[in-house]
């Protein structure tokens, strides 16, 4: 007589949606890649995806830094907190050289919400994981 021993495995946990990864710009624009920057997060132009965009950070109000390319631009820096939220940071937007104070808040595994400021004034947008 066989005997059929069945062993139970327990499922593996479902991963959490990350914060990090490729996110397109909500106009189209653009892809950012946020990754840790030691201790911070951090997010960088990595491609392009508007071909009237200029290759430069042309509107940086600091003309030192106008000849930047745009490729691996920072865009998101300074970012501390952990999961799904992430404070503290500053965004910057090249289209009009401004940096804003930001937040950023994982809505679903797909869905970035950005948050800007400027003073009381708040502003979201909403990005969306590449490949989504």
């Amino acid at each position: 007589m066989l005997a059929v021993v069945t062993v139970a495995v327990p499922a593996p946990a479902a991963a959490a949606p990350s914060i990090f990864g490729r996110w397109i710009t909500d106009d189209h624009t653009a892809v950012i890649r946020v990754d840790r920057c030691g201790l911070q997060l951090c997010g960088s132009v990595e491609r392009v995806l508007n071909p009237k965009a200029p290759p430069r950070d042309v509107n940086n109000p600091d003309a030192r830094l106008r000849m930047r390319p745009m490729l691996g631009l920072p865009v998101l820096t300074g970012f501390t907190g952990s999961g799904p939220r992430w404070e503290g940071g500053r965004a910057y937007d090249p289209k009009v050289g401004r940096s804003y104070r930001s937040s950023l808040a994982l809505e679903s595994e797909n869905r970035l919400q950005v948050t800007g400021c400027v003073l009381f004034l708040c502003r979201s947008l909403v990005w969306t994981r590449e490949g989504s």
